[in-house]
């Protein structure tokens, strides 16, 4: 551990001074945060890191510290790929309620209408519940690597039919509307929702209108078999907390809930056009941010495939991330028209603690001591 700990802080030094983009942040700014990733990941044992800023609606910093891959000495960048985990739900959503704006998909229909491969269940489901956790689909049954999800090894060709194959026919766990109840298996149903409005793959559609028209060039699914340059290695901790290759996982069943890979550069275009209204507009993006309520009434801190809080005394959205090999984070003020991203290759890394300092740091706010 010891080792690895100073391999870690030497990395973090070498890429300060040649993996960083061009900041148009202040020094001040820039070192806090610097000292900010360095200290969390020292504290922590995390192999890499990379994380970006937004600020004023604008693209500020971004830059990788320690390494992509410990075994062949490459550092993580800004340009490095990560598995963003559940990071893709908020991009399936924005996929979802382009087509609600532009007409095609009715959010409070069944589900079946456009997805008509998934069976009636004893009460109608609506794509609006799903999206915001409320249509008691289940999420995995453990969090065993023995669950045949968890831990999946196989590989579809097919991943909407794939992955709705797993769940489709198991009951409800709540009343649709009742509660919430977070489900990863609920935005494979997303998904195909989404295909079956466009008439096009859920891959090809998100592909087309979101990652084009932001121009996050480098995001693609995970898809094991291919060659994908820039994608890290994915670590995780035995239970004496040293390093070691995380298991192995095929998330070609997940795509819409987790089964994309993306960098910090990337996620930051993502960022900067939602805040800029360049993917929906503003109208969709307010629906799309604004928390639901189960049927009693409460709110349930999670809105259309974004969670929602004021945990820096204003309101702000985002979404964490966690599968093998990963721990991710993006967090948006929209009042500030601010955002950051953090992403890491270890799982169980604690990403959104670690934006929740850096996006203190870029508000101006005091630290957590």
């Amino acid at each position: 551990m010891d080792r690895i700990s100073t391999v870690i802080l030497i990395v973090i030094a070498y890429c300060l001074s040649c993996c960083a983009q061009p900041a148009q942040i202040s020094p001040d700014k820039q070192k806090q945060l610097e000292t900010a990733v360095s200290h969390f990941m020292a504290a922590h044992s995390i192999p890499g890191v990379s994380v970006a800023v937004v600020e004023n609606g604008a693209y500020e910093w971004s830059a990788g510290f320690g390494m992509a891959d410990l075994e062949s000495s490459v550092p993580a960048t800004s340009q490095t790929l990560y598995r963003l985990g559940s990071i893709s739900k908020p991009i399936t959503a924005t996929a979802a309620l382009l087509l609600w704006q532009r007409g095609k998909l009715d959010l409070d229909a069944p589900v079946q209408k456009y997805c008509p491969v998934f069976p009636q269940k004893d009460a109608p489901i609506t794509t609006r519940q799903v999206l915001g956790h409320l249509a008691g689909i289940r999420h995995y049954k453990s969090d065993s690597q023995d669950d045949p999800e968890v831990g999946n090894t196989r590989h579809f060709d097919n991943p909407i039919q794939g992955g709705l194959d797993f769940f489709k026919n198991d009951p409800l766990v709540a009343k649709p509307g009742a509660g919430f109840h977070y489900s990863t298996q609920g935005f494979t149903l997303v998904g195909c929702v989404v295909e079956g409005v466009s008439g096009e793959s859920y891959v090809d559609f998100v592909r087309e209108n979101i990652f084009t028209r932001a121009g996050m060039t480098h995001t693609v699914a995970d898809d094991r078999f291919a060659i994908i340059p820039f994608r890290t290695r994915f670590y995780s901790k035995d239970k004496s907390g040293s390093i070691r290759n995380a298991d192995f996982l095929d998330s070609s069943y997940k795509i819409p809930g987790g089964g994309w890979l993306s960098s910090a550069d990337d996620m930051t275009k993502f960022e900067v056009a939602m805040l800029n209204d360049q993917l929906v507009q503003r109208s969709t993006r307010d629906l799309m941010w604004t928390s639901l309520k189960s049927a009693d009434g409460k709110d349930t801190g999670y809105a259309l495939g974004w969670g929602t809080g004021k945990d820096l005394g204003t309101p702000d959205v985002g979404h964490a991330g966690g599968q093998q090999g990963t721990s991710t984070s993006i967090m948006m003020v929209p009042e500030r028209r601010a955002g950051v991203v953090v992403l890491m290759n270890l799982d169980g890394g604690d990403a959104p603690a670690l934006a929740l300092e850096l996006m203190k740091i870029v508000l101006g706010l005091p630290s957590t001591p």
